[in-house]
């Protein structure tokens, strides 16, 4: 399975509003429909969400155990963006017990996206996900399943979040669809760009809050805390804009009418947080010395000072150039990055950014099947009692617009936040009867059953759909089965595409099987021949058709495969062929050739 691929994408993205339009047709003209089945199954599942850490559990258990039954037909994903690379950078690294790598004595022949090789080298980003990774790698001897954990997490999370805010039925609701949206077939799940640990670590900060509104145990204050650290870890920026509505509400309710005493909120809330968040902080710190030489230098500053001349904020000026030693670096930054960010500031480019993120909203998360929750919306929006989820989204997605990149991971701190929106206007949509119908439970019974029938079809579309190993994936396994080690140069077109990237290496560069370099001309290339002169040195061309890998012209292997041609052609004269067809000569020449 593609992993890149999700139900969104087209012609699945017709299927998913077919499904919806078929639900809703349904539901206006056969309201009653279901009532028999539906009574005794919400019934059950009633008693089930009143026993809270049960729920919590089988959600949690549900999306890894669901997605690992289905690996015959969609198979461990294949990593393939920039970003996915130095996550797993990152996860190697921690997984060998170390926080960094030092710097490859070759490391401008190395240089890749999102990858820092001054002072260390090592991972641009913050460590949470590399930390997932690297837990996967460790525990299975994959860095996948440490994402497949973190997707159970994050569904566990979202349930218990939920029941914080809502009764136990409806939190249950809330936690299987956002299980059936996200918890399988997204790449949150079937990628390594992560997303799934910043929206639990956001889970934990909304769950904690009316719990502890309700009761300040130190426990509550603690997951709290440790919510805060993970997103400090994951999603920083986005994680604060999460954070600040959180820590507000709190100091309100504190400083109020019906606060506890100022000695337990002392004890039981204030002191377990801050002795948390000072862990994190000096753990961070000290991270960030190993990593970027100075405990205050955060991730993104020094690789995005190297590279970038597009800031992230749009009241920011672009920077200078830097020198590139690569050109496929100074197309991304200077050809991708900046014309973005220019057209970001007019007032077009800002309006398409708004409109661009509002979709992300409504078809990542919800997509065509959620979309009739939100039909209640504007009553949810008139609610006192739910006043607090409104503001904290408004400032979350608002925070959000200055940004001039912003993917679909980077707005998962607030994903519990956009369920349980969902969720409220699921309680409110079911009290609706027009024309004395009730059409709206019809429509809050038909939502996860649409999830339901659009898993099938992911789940359908998934085995029907080809798997095959990506070009530079087949590459890599193929110098890992030569003998001896393998040093890789690879060699882009004119008008290459920046996104098909084949430089990435391990974390110990020296020590690995297969090294992968760039090209830097004969000349450039000579430091690393002499460097790495004990490997046998391949050509890669991803940018023919299809991608060429060849032994390095003016090595020993390239003399060879000429010979070898040479030999063969010259077999195919019959007198030839009677004279060496028989000849190890010959034999090892074709043998070298074809490898």
């Amino acid at each position: 399975m593609n992993p890149n691929v999700t139900i969104d994408s087209v012609p699945l993205l017709v299927v998913n509003v077919a499904i919806a339009i078929l639900g809703l047709l349904l539901a206006f003209a056969l309201p009653g429909t279901g009532w028999r089945f539906f009574g005794p199954l919400e019934r059950w599942l009633g008693r089930l969400a009143r026993k809270p850490a049960l729920a919590v559990l089988l959600v949690g258990v549900s999306a890894p155990l669901i997605r690992l039954a289905i690996l015959p037909i969609a198979p461990i994903p294949q990593p393939s963006i920039h970003d996915e690379f130095s996550f797993l950078l990152a996860g190697e690294t921690f997984a060998s017990h170390r926080l960094t790598n030092p710097t490859p004595p070759m490391w401008v022949h190395f240089e890749t996206f999102h990858e820092q090789f001054q002072p260390t080298y090592m991972s641009m980003y913050p460590p949470a996900q590399g930390l997932v990774l690297a837990a996967g790698a460790v525990l299975f001897r994959n860095p996948w399943f440490g994402v497949c954990l973190s997707g159970g997490a994050m569904c566990a999370a979202i349930c218990w979040m939920l029941q914080g805010w809502f009764p136990p039925g409806w939190a249950l609701f809330g936690a299987v669809l956002a299980l059936l949206r996200l918890g399988v077939f997204s790449y949150w799940m079937n990628s390594y760009w992560g997303g799934a640990i910043a929206a639990t670590g956001g889970a934990l900060v909304l769950g904690a809050m009316p719990r502890l509104m309700r009761r300040v145990r130190v426990r509550t204050a603690l997951v709290l805390a440790f919510g805060v650290a993970i997103l400090a870890n994951s999603r920083p920026f986005e994680g604060l804009l999460l954070t600040l509505p959180v820590a507000a509400a709190l100091l309100v309710w504190a400083f109020g009418k019906k606060h506890p005493p100022a000695w337990i909120l002392c004890k039981r809330l204030a002191l377990p947080v801050v002795v948390v968040l000072l862990i994190a902080a000096a753990a961070m710190g000290y991270y960030n010395w190993r990593a970027f030489g100075n405990p205050t230098t955060l991730p993104y500053q020094i690789n995005r000072a190297a590279y970038a001349v597009a800031p992230y904020f749009l009241w920011q000026s672009p920077r200078p150039a830097p020198v590139y030693h690569h050109q496929v670096m100074a197309d991304f930054y200077l050809s991708y990055e900046l014309p973005q960010f220019l057209r970001a500031r007019t007032f077009s480019g800002f309006l398409y950014l708004l409109s661009s993120r509002i979709l992300m909203v409504l078809f990542f998360f919800l997509g065509p099947v959620l979309m009739p929750s939100l039909i209640a919306l504007p009553s949810v929006l008139g609610s006192r009692r739910r006043r607090f989820l409104i503001l904290a989204a408004a400032v979350f997605f608002l925070g959000l617009l200055p940004c001039a990149f912003v993917r679909v991971h980077y707005m998962a701190p607030a994903t519990a936040l956009i369920f349980a929106i969902v969720v409220e206007a699921s309680r409110r949509l079911r009290f609706w009867r027009p024309g004395g119908q009730p059409i709206g439970a019809a429509l809050v019974r038909a939502l996860p059953c649409m999830c339901i029938a659009l898993f099938l079809v992911q789940l359908a579309w998934t085995a029907v759909s080809p798997t095959a190993d990506l070009p530079r994936t087949r590459v890599q396994h193929f110098l890992e089965n030569q003998p001896g080690r393998q040093l890789v140069i690879v060699k882009y077109d004119a008008g290459h595409d920046m996104f098909n990237e084949w430089v990435y290496n391990a974390a110990a560069i020296d020590a690995s099987q297969v090294v992968w370099a760039r090209d830097m001309g004969a000349a450039g290339n000579r430091e690393l021949l002499d460097y790495y002169k004990d490997r046998k040195v391949w050509l890669a061309e991803p940018d023919q058709v299809p991608p060429k890998v060849s032994p390095y012209p003016g090595s020993p292997d390239a003399a060879r495969e000429r010979d070898a041609k040479g030999l063969a052609r010259y077999a195919e004269t019959p007198t030839a062929a009677r004279s060496i067809r028989g000849s190890k000569a010959f034999q090892g020449a074709v043998l070298n050739s074809a490898q």
